[in-house]
């Protein structure tokens, strides 16, 4: 049917119902940036499971960045969006989340991988799709590096590589470490740290006590542990997530064992201390950020941020992992930054945006030209500290 047009008295009751719409958006403090569009941006990351705390972390991050950015007017003149999938930590899942938040959601940039066989599954699928994914937690060397011609495909987090080398020089540095050995979880991030533990240690003409596999569910790692300690060696190379790291534990004080223990940062990702109990504390794991003894002014106005956005947060035990807060918090405001400097919203626009970002004072660092055609990684080796868990805090150690 067709529709009548409208009369005189019609049109000037709608264009005064459009003027009392506007006047109420104005005096409820809606700026114009919360009436465009949203630009969107995926979470794909583990929120559920044994992980959930790391994944809880990188979405409270990602939160915080996205207030501060609308605040400030949002990108382009329109607000940031967040959109999250839970991929449980399993590939599979990770891969059908990132096509269905960018073929479906309309997503203009993903954030996420905080397991790495999760993050090398989704990479093929950002570089078909020509949309950046940004990753604020795994460290598979591959993930940045994959040897795509047309990268998509950026990091702000450590570097298996680039960690596999400060794990060594910290041995030897903290513990005088001759003939070190290494337990890996079996999987791509397992693999990934033993081509990096192995170039690490030949770089640094050291002999290797050899190197023990298990499995993620494995319970009883004393059989490995027991070769490794027959084999001679004199300190020990983790890399696992919370659950199982705290197993390595376990079974060190099961056999009696007090060697050194220097490891990737999986410990933490959740509750370890509680988990493995009073052996905890001797574990050294790699971080890219800590509040706990951080002065600086930036960390105490997003840890007060933090406080008044989530009122769960209490004490530095609850801002644990800070590396899920602080990597997220400063990709969410990079990826803005790479979008304003493209604009536009499309992939291929956007991904050449990150190599045009400025300087920007993040939470870790004051980051400069961050990332550059070659360089898909925002954070250096010395942007590492190693630090411990005590009385529930991670608390750094050693620069």
């Amino acid at each position: 049917m067709p529709r009548r047009p409208l009369d005189a008295r019609a049109l000037t009751r709608r264009l005064a119902l459009g003027a009392l719409l506007a006047g109420v958006a104005g005096s409820a403090g809606l700026s114009p940036v919360r009436a465009a569009e949203p630009v969107k941006i995926g979470l794909v990351t583990a929120l559920s499971g044994q992980s959930a705390k790391s994944g809880e972390a990188i979405s409270r991050g990602i939160g915080l960045a996205i207030e501060e950015i609308n605040r400030n007017g949002g990108v382009l003149g329109r607000p940031l969006e967040l959109v999250a999938r839970d991929d449980e930590a399993n590939p599979s899942k990770g891969v059908l989340a990132a096509r269905e938040l960018i073929q479906r959601a309309g997503v203009v940039a993903l954030i996420g991988g905080l397991d790495t066989p999760v993050s090398m599954a989704i990479v093929p699928i950002a570089n078909q799709l020509k949309v950046p994914f940004v990753g604020p937690w795994a460290a598979g060397t591959a993930i940045t590096r994959n040897g795509a011609a047309d990268n998509y495909v950026f990091r702000v987090s450590a570097v298996d590589a680039l960690v596999d080398e400060a794990l060594v020089a910290y041995a030897v540095k903290t513990y005088g470490a001759k003939k070190p050995g290494a337990i890996l979880v079996n999987n791509a991030w397992g693999e990934s740290n033993q081509q990096g533990l192995v170039a690490a240690l030949k770089a640094a003409n050291l002999p290797s006590a050899g190197i023990e596999k298990y499995e993620a569910n494995d319970i009883d790692m004393v059989p490995q542990l027991s070769r490794l300690r027959e084999a001679g060696a004199d300190a020990l190379f983790l890399v696992g997530n919370v659950g199982p790291s705290a197993q390595v534990v376990k079974s060190l004080d099961r056999i009696g064992w007090t060697v050194p223990v220097i490891s990737h940062w999986g410990p933490a990702g959740g509750r370890f201390d509680e988990l493995a109990g009073p052996g905890a504390a001797r574990v050294h794991f790699v971080q890219t950020f800590t509040f706990a003894g951080n002065d600086s002014p930036k960390a105490k106005t997003v840890l007060d941020a933090l406080k008044a956005k989530y009122p769960a947060i209490k004490s530095m035990a609850d801002v644990t992992p800070a590396v899920g807060i602080a990597n997220a918090y400063d990709a969410t405001h990079l990826i803005a930054l790479a979008i304003q400097a493209a604009g536009a919203t499309d992939g291929p626009k956007v991904r050449d945006g990150f190599y045009k970002v400025p300087a920007y004072a993040g939470l870790i660092k004051t980051y400069e030209a961050p990332f550059a055609p070659d360089r898909h990684d925002a954070l250096k080796p010395d942007d590492y500290i190693f630090a411990s868990f005590r009385n529930g805090e991670i608390v750094a150690v050693a620069k």
